[in-house]
């Protein structure tokens, strides 16, 4: 390991320091994580099954799905009382309520108010989310305390949270849905975010970054500036963000390819559940063997990984083939994604740790739905093309880090530590 990175936890330099509560608080925060990211993951199949269900359009089931989704991308907006708080704990549970409670009253309301109104609730619930995903991991590295190899270990855990809320989610509101309603699966979720937000109060107290001084804390755009012309974190976006767009057309891809392979349609769950499989399994290998070396090498050592992964689905010859190669591309982004949040973790400025997180939670996302609609019309020329694209996309995206990396200054170094 580069022993540059093994002596600092991530804090303003003067502020106190707040020591981590071991396992206990690591334990306490995978509830909390897990609760909040399963209502968000599953929010939007419960929205477009309630809509559909009650004999909506598919055009409306869209747009109001699109409505409680779209305002992740506001996450930038609403991080900046996150830095600003003297008690952190409060302006995320206070959004874990307010989804529960805005979620709750749009579902109860549905098709007894105009659907603008309803609309309006959900982009309001939406806009909460962005503190529900990259805001909870923002708090993780000051609950398990300075040790590179813990925090490593621990974002394993984080990885692991976001695979439950992306699998978990959904297959709750489908189970939830057949045997009692989709508003009844929307309800658990609603109470899935309320629990998280006691959940997360019970965290352990960390200091806040910004040690009295308010004004030192970045404004988004400033955070912005500073992402771009930070080589570390420039490149943790921009790896981030390609990754998300090419590891997006699996699912849709897999549909596709079962024509090519002589299988049955429904056979693409197969594809899609091997690759939600490895994407667990490799949040479980990081815990069991965290990351060593420099998020950055890390970054694009896994990116390469992901290419192999994708390189290997879209050469595919057979059915046996593909599904190894859509579990080995789960496992090597869950790999990469918590080389991701070493990176967030490691070179992010205290005072505006939040802001980063969510800044490239945001970006995440929005590339990932931009992956969707890509190979929607990718595959319409050739079924292989967006994985083809997503392969050339990430090579091209790490042969850019490696030249910049190297051609970066000797003494590229983080000064604000």
């Amino acid at each position: 390991m580069s022993q540059q990175h093994t002596a600092s936890a991530p804090r303003t330099p003067g502020a106190p320091a707040t020591p981590g509560n071991g396992s206990g608080g690591l334990a306490r925060y995978v509830i909390a994580a897990a609760l909040a990211r399963t209502a968000d993951g599953g929010a939007v199949v419960a929205v477009v099954l309630l809509v559909t269900s009650s004999g909506g359009s598919g055009i409306l089931a869209g747009v109001l799905g699109a409505c409680i989704t779209a305002p992740h991308l506001l996450g930038p907006l609403v991080a900046r009382p996150l830095d600003l708080a003297q008690d952190g704990r409060k302006v995320i549970a206070a959004a874990c309520l307010l989804y529960a409670t805005v979620l709750t009253a749009a579902v109860l309301t549905y098709g007894h108010i105009p659907a603008a109104l309803t609309g309006l609730m959900l982009a309001s619930a939406g806009t909460c989310g962005p503190l529900l995903t990259g805001g909870i991991s923002s708090r993780l590295p000051a609950i398990v305390g300075p040790r590179l190899h813990t925090q490593r270990r621990a974002q394993g855990w984080d990885v692991a949270t976001y695979g439950i809320g992306g699998t978990a989610g959904p297959s709750l509101v489908a189970a939830l849905s057949g045997w009692a309603s989709a508003a009844a699966a929307a309800l658990a979720l609603a109470i899935g975010a309320a629990a998280a937000a006691g959940s997360v109060l019970l965290l352990p107290f960390t200091a806040p970054s910004h040690g009295g001084d308010k004004k030192a804390i970045l404004k988004p755009g400033a955070t912005l500036a500073l992402i771009a012309r930070t080589g570390h974190l420039r490149r943790t976006v921009y790896l981030t963000m390609i990754v998300a767009l090419s590891v997006a057309a699996l699912p849709i891809t897999a549909v596709h390819m079962t024509k090519i392979l002589g299988i049955e349609p429904a056979t693409a769950a197969v594809l899609t559940a091997a690759y939600g499989l490895g994407n667990l399994t490799g949040s479980i290998a990081v815990m069991v063997f965290p990351l060593t070396g420099d998020p950055d090498r890390l970054m694009r050592r896994l990116a390469l990984g992901v290419v192999a992964g994708l390189l290997t689905a879209t050469a595919s010859p057979a059915f046996a083939v593909s599904v190894g190669a859509y579990a080995l591309t789960g496992i090597l982004n869950a790999f990469f994604f918590a080389s991701t949040l070493a990176a967030r973790t490691e070179y992010a400025p205290s005072k505006a740790r939040s802001q980063v997180f969510i800044w490239v939670a945001a970006l995440k996302i929005t590339s990932g739905s931009a992956g969707t609609a890509l190979t929607g019309s990718l595959t319409g020329i050739n079924v292989r093309l967006p994985l083809a694209v997503g392969v050339v996309a990430v090579s091209a995206a790490v042969v850019a880090a490696t030249v910049e990396t190297r051609f970066a200054r000797t003494d590229e170094k983080r000064p604000w530590r």
